[in-house]
């Protein structure tokens, strides 16, 4: 009989590796926050004794969900620019609130609220981009949750840096700040074409290749970035990046909407990972991503949940249904991101994005035990006759009630542990009067009426475009490396978008 810290017993266990496998009554066992074995249970009752055993015959575990874009202290705008265009939703509502309040508190509170969301939400690990990533880090690292820092980079000046020699030195020893934690990570993080120049973005390539970490970038969000760099350069976005360096395999490229079949094609040469956003990209009516078309070609894809100002919630559940539901209507094609590959991308595509799949991303001995643990015994869940289906298809996130990261059991049936929800709630409705406050002194006198009545929120920002406007990106198709690009044009798509 082996002891070990942690042995927990299970109604199915979905490892994610082997792909589209579930375990019926299997128990995992855990040791110094790995996992030491997965077998049947009636196995685990002969060969493991847990000094803490766990009876869930009611939940499927599954491996902890990774969400590999989002702007976490955005999470303090929650509601506070809806409904609107984007560059109505940035020039008159993100920005204006940023500028007024964002330092290195807000940032700590809208981060430990994103957290505290993010955990009652099975997400075990999270990608963020934002200013002051040491204090993202600080506040992840006494969480307990997995974090890859974004190293900010921008052409214009912030409370964080005032340029982007300022960036890059200040993203450096953020770097060496959490080097070799074995929770956080780091990854350099130019916002976007049309906001980081040449030089800039040529000593990102750089100190990413130096430092062996990646480039995470907004690239391709919306028709109007792209017909914009036409206009202004006489290439789009991903030309210049190619001639850049940027497209390489340390790259994460988020949201990429607006892509054509020879783009498809570069990115699976330079094995690029792209990172999908369906629900902010459908509520600030970007496009669509051509998911369908990605996995047919080999192109790792993620999913993101964006930040909470664009979304509005932080739900990688939420997003995996609509990843699989949009693939589906988009390619007119029912079996496209069948439910095992909507699992996978919410989960190990998000490690391998990361570079840390050999740490996470599925249940597999040797692996952390980054858990998480669904109850499936709900009414809205049953029947149960396929639980990778009704995983994906049909569980919401109030029914996670358990998540474990490195062994540690930092959501245990639903109540945080290492997180005080009562503080963050303080903290937050304090936000909330603040920002309205400072808005308001700043408004002209004939709008602070009018700005009364808003139910508002906190700062932060998620794009830097002058632009959106519903556009449906390019549909998808099958399609397969041998297949001349020219053919995929031929297959049924959808039809136009009235706005194309």
């Amino acid at each position: 009989m082996q002891h070990v810290d942690t042995l927990i017993y299970a109604g199915w266990v979905i490892p994610v590796v082997p792909e589209n496998v579930v375990y019926e009554q299997h128990a995992i066992a855990i040791q110094d926050g790995k996992i030491v074995a997965i077998l049947p249970s009636s196995e685990a009752v002969r060969h493991y004794a847990g000094r803490i055993t766990y009876r869930l015959p009611s939940h499927v575990l599954i491996p902890g969900l990774i969400n590999t874009h989002t702007h976490a202290a955005m999470s303090l705008l929650r509601g506070f620019a809806d409904d609107l265009p984007l560059q109505r939703w940035l020039q008159e509502r993100i920005w204006p609130a940023e500028q007024a309040c964002v330092d290195a508190d807000f940032v700590a509170d809208g981060t430990r609220l994103a957290i505290a969301e993010m955990l009652r939400s099975g997400i075990t690990c999270f990608n963020d981009m934002y200013f002051f990533p040491d204090v993202v880090g600080e506040v992840a690292a006494a969480a307990g949750i997995r974090a890859c820092l974004g190293l900010i980079l921008i052409d214009f000046p912030t409370s964080w840096a005032a340029n982007a020699e300022e960036y890059l030195q200040k993203g450096l020893e953020v770097h060496k700040q959490f080097h070799g934690h074995p929770l956080i990570r780091t990854a350099i993080a130019p916002h976007a074409p049309y906001t980081v120049s040449d030089a800039p973005l040529q000593a990102a390539v750089k100190l990413s290749e130096q430092l062996d970490i990646p480039i995470h970038m907004h690239i391709h969000e919306t028709q109007e970035e792209v017909e914009a760099a036409v206009a202004e350069t006489g290439e789009r976005p991903l030309a210049r990046l190619a001639r850049l360096g940027v497209l390489n395999s340390r790259l994460m490229a988020v949201h990429m909407t607006q892509l054509q079949n020879d783009e498809i094609r570069l990115l699976a040469r330079q094995q690029v990972k792209v990172v999908h956003c369906p629900e902010s990209n459908l509520k600030l009516a970007s496009g669509f991503c051509p998911v369908s078309k990605l996995s047919r070609v080999g192109i790792t894809t993620a999913l993101g949940t964006d930040g909470a100002a664009s979304n509005d919630d932080l739900d990688i559940l939420g997003e995996m249904r609509t990843a699989a539901l949009l693939a589906k209507g988009l390619s007119r094609d029912a079996s496209s991101i069948a439910a095992a590959e909507a699992l996978r991308m919410a989960t190990l595509n998000g490690a391998k994005a990361l570079g840390i799949d050999y740490l996470t991303g599925s249940l597999e001995a040797g692996k952390a035990a980054d858990i998480t643990a669904i109850d499936m015994s709900h009414i809205e869940t049953q029947p149960i006759h396929n639980p990778l289906s009704q995983i994906v298809y049909a569980v919401g996130r109030d029914k996670v009630t358990d998540v474990w990261i490195a062994g540690k059991h930092l959501l245990k049936g639903r109540a945080l542990t290492s997180l005080d929800i009562h503080d963050i709630q303080a903290k937050t409705h304090l936000w909330r009067v603040r920002i309205e406050n400072v808005l308001n002194d700043e408004a002209p006198a004939e709008k602070r009426d009018e700005a009364e009545d808003d139910s508002m929120v906190v700062p932060a920002t998620e794009a830097a475009a002058e632009v959106p406007s519903a556009h449906l990106a390019e549909t998808e198709a099958d399609i397969d490396p041998s297949i001349d690009v020219a053919e995929l044009d031929a297959k049924p798509t959808p039809d136009a978008d009235a706005n194309d």
